[in-house]
């Protein structure tokens, strides 16, 4: 069997009328008994002053009873009539913006993700509201960027995917012939396809705030040192010349000019790794340098080319997601689009921000920062 569970403005109506009615039991109570004996009381002390009320005691203390109860009973009549109405009127003011917040509520809960609460004259479920809107504009917020996010990485997964089914139809129809290029081909466009897949993990849990970060004290020059080596073994020999000049600084390198950074060490190669490998990528020769410097508060970390650069007019949209400039999209076409979206959004985590400086046939400088420990 259910059982019941009665309504806000129920419980409300119910608790006032038991508060009136111990309320107006006790008052009665009380009067029964002690009203009389006062009476009373007072008779005796005014026939101690000569007043002779003895013959008429019984019957004035019977009609002060009398009296007394008539006066109660329309005590008991308009006074919980009052209360009654009063009750009623207060459980609605504070039930109808409750109503209200269940209304919008559902309406949030079914799609409309443009519903707010209106604030209230009464401060807790103003407070309430507030916090409701505060959190139902992070939850539209969240909505919007997963489903860009969706569109976005439809759009990027359907050129590999095409690539894929072109040449799997072709050796279907016998059009082309297996062979170690077309396979080749193939496992190219489906590394392409994980890399796409790990990349928009990282960035909808970056972007959704639930991509953990464990900030400790890092010393960055060995960091920065062992993604400098990391890189250089990757550039062929006529390429451009990638260095760490802090290194031919500071007694070869064996000790931190800089004090310690508080950060994610796993989140900060990461950052490097997307910075470097953009330069690597991007620059066919001259340098590309990592430089670092220190501020009142905070650790500037550097990454310059002198690569293809960035036009001017694409600057503002350089950390978009999936956004590559048309130059940059004549290249190899190995990066995911979304290396330096998840690179500003893991420096952001970390306290610090990311900036960019290019000039196009010139170079770029992506400089990013990090508070200290």
């Amino acid at each position: 069997m259910a059982r019941f569970r009665p309504d806000l403005q129920t419980s409300l109506l119910v608790s006032h009328g038991l508060v009136m009615v111990v309320g107006l039991t006790v008052l009665i109570g009380v009067g029964k008994v002690s009203a009389p004996r006062s009476f009373v009381l007072q008779l005796r002390q005014m026939e101690g002053r000569g007043v002779r009320v003895a013959q008429l005691r019984v019957p004035l203390v019977e009609s002060f009873a009398q009296a007394w109860n008539r006066g109660a009973q329309w005590s008991v009549l308009i006074g919980g009539t009052a209360a009654g109405g009063l009750s009623y009127w207060l459980a609605g003011r504070i039930t109808r913006p409750l109503r209200r917040m269940q209304r919008i509520t559902q309406k949030f809960a079914e799609g409309e993700l443009e519903a707010r609460l209106p604030g209230s004259e009464i401060q807790e479920l103003n407070q309430l509201a507030q916090s409701f809107n505060q959190m139902a504009t992070g939850l539209q917020g969240v909505e919007l960027r997963r489903r860009e996010l969706v569109g976005d990485l439809t759009h990027e997964l359907r050129t590999p995917l095409t690539v894929l089914n072109g040449y799997l139809e072709g050796m279907q129809d016998g059009i082309l012939d297996p062979s170690p290029e077309i396979f080749g081909r193939l496992t190219q466009e489906t590394k392409r396809l994980q890399r796409l897949v790990d990349d928009f993990q990282t960035l909808s849990k970056a972007e959704a705030g639930y991509l953990p970060i464990q900030a400790e004290a890092l010393d960055v020059v060995p960091l920065l040192r062992s993604m400098v080596a990391r890189f250089a073994d990757q550039i062929v020999e006529e390429g451009p010349k990638l260095s760490f000049p802090l290194d031919e600084q500071v007694n070869g390198g064996k000790t931190s000019p800089f004090p310690k950074v508080l950060g994610d060490r796993a989140r900060l190669e990461q950052i490097l790794i997307n910075l470097i490998g953009n330069a690597v990528r991007y620059t066919t020769e001259g340098s590309i340098q990592v430089t670092a410097e220190a501020d009142a508060d905070m650790l500037w970390i550097a990454v310059t080319d002198t690569g293809q650069g960035i036009a001017e007019a694409d600057l503002p949209r350089i950390f978009e997601r999936f956004w590559r400039s048309d130059k940059a999209r004549t290249r190899d076409g190995s990066g995911s689009g979304i290396g330096l979206a998840i690179a500003r959004r893991l420096i952001e985590l970390q306290g610090g921000e990311i900036q960019v400086e290019s000039q196009l046939g010139q170079g770029s400088t992506f400089r990013f920062s990090l508070p200290l420990a």
